[in-house]
């Protein structure tokens, strides 16, 4: 495949570059926009630039639209993490329960991915979206609208759609203050030892903040800055944030608020290269919930955000003609450290194998007399 080849231009693309809402730019490129009163001059500006940045229609999807194709789509910013597994595995479920065919695709946090992917799924004639994560929900909104595709946000929020998303602010406050309880029972937590990892400018990162920072006050009476590491989502960039404090301080903060699995395994990465006693008194709260991390040798006390309710509001909400945008919020469980939950995987149709049968004895070859007759065995 030639890299360097040039990408065929989207209807979002070609809304940008003509001043023009997607929904117009839709009308003039499928032959409808007379009758939508667009100006000429407005259509010839669309057409131009369409044919200069090779933007071609699928006219197999433009016939299917037509018609119902039974394709419901979850659109993900990574596979990658149980979280958005067991999110994937419920909407599956859900879709199938309803006649349906789910479709899950991942975008990896690229705005630009993420609507190029929408217009690939849109040319196959889904009939619903779910947009999970999205680091543009309002671009990801504007696609789907000038198709006339329903749409709901879930996990990150949007301004245009209705949305569904963990009471992330509740979630990080019962998670601090479980933090705080586990870490002062042996000596008294210092509000300057109790330290955030992770997250970016995203409405769930400034939620789980805001919730750290005034349970921090409650508990503890101050809220440092110098406490917060905004690190994205990514190992990598954990764990390089972890060997800078440490090599500034010599050791880790007794309590640690992870602000994901993600960054959770980004601190594994950098316990790899140190000794073992460096985090002997260390409680680490995690927003994110994974079983094998609730039994790691230190206490990991998890929040598990409740994906089933999650994926069941979102289908009310597309159930309805045209929901109001605004957010949804659905509260998270607090997850003890050295427990495993059931979730989405147990519903698994999987059958214990049947157990080996013996292969028959062979039968031995009866013995010859010397007369040559042959014995009875």
């Amino acid at each position: 495949m030639d890299r360097n080849a040039k990408k065929k231009a989207t209807i979002y693309d070609l809304s940008v570059l003509s001043g023009s809402s997607p929904s117009t730019v839709s009308a003039v490129l499928n032959g409808t926009w007379r009758k939508r009163r667009i100006a000429e001059a407005t259509a010839e500006l669309i057409q131009e630039l369409a044919e200069k940045h090779q933007y071609t229609a699928n006219l197999q999807a433009r016939g299917l639209r037509r018609s119902r194709s039974g394709l419901v789509g979850l659109l993900l910013p990574v596979h990658d993490t149980r979280y958005f597994s067991s999110m994937a595995q419920t909407f599956e479920a859900h879709v199938r329960s309803r006649g349906q065919c789910p479709v899950v695709v991942s975008a990896c946090r690229d705005p630009q991915e993420e609507r190029a992917v929408v217009e690939t799924l849109l040319s196959y004639s889904i009939e619903a979206l779910i947009v999970a994560g999205a680091t543009d929900p309002d671009g990801v909104h504007q696609v789907l609208e000038a198709a006339g595709v329903r749409h709901v946000n879930i996990d990150l929020p949007g301004t245009k759609a209705a949305s569904v998303v963990s009471d992330n602010y509740t979630g990080a406050r019962l998670l601090t203050e479980a933090v705080v309880r586990r870490a002062g029972s042996s000596r008294p937590l210092d509000a300057g030892d109790l330290h955030l990892f992770g997250g970016r400018d995203d409405h769930a990162s400034r939620e789980r903040i805001r919730g750290f920072r005034d349970a921090r006050v409650d508990l503890l009476g101050a809220d440092p800055d110098g406490c917060i590491t905004a690190t994205g989502y990514s190992p990598g960039t954990s764990q390089r944030a972890f060997e800078a404090v440490f090599a500034r301080d010599g050791r880790l903060p007794r309590a640690l608020f992870v602000n994901s699995s993600i960054n959770l395994e980004g601190l594994i990465r950098f316990m790899a290269h140190h000794p073992d006693d460096a985090f002997a008194d260390l409680v680490v709260g995690c927003y994110d919930y994974d079983p094998f991390g609730s039994f790691l040798p230190f206490p990991v006390i998890m929040i598990r955000q409740d994906v089933e309710a999650m994926i069941a509001r979102a289908f009310e909400l597309l159930e309805e003609p045209r929901p109001a945008p605004r957010i949804h919020l659905i509260r998270p469980d607090l997850v003890p450290p050295r427990t495993a939950l059931r979730g989405p995987l147990d519903a698994l149709k999987d059958e214990a194998p049947a157990e080996p049968q013996a292969a028959p004895r062979p039968r031995a070859a009866a013995p010859s007399l010397s007369d040559g007759r042959t014995a009875t065995v």
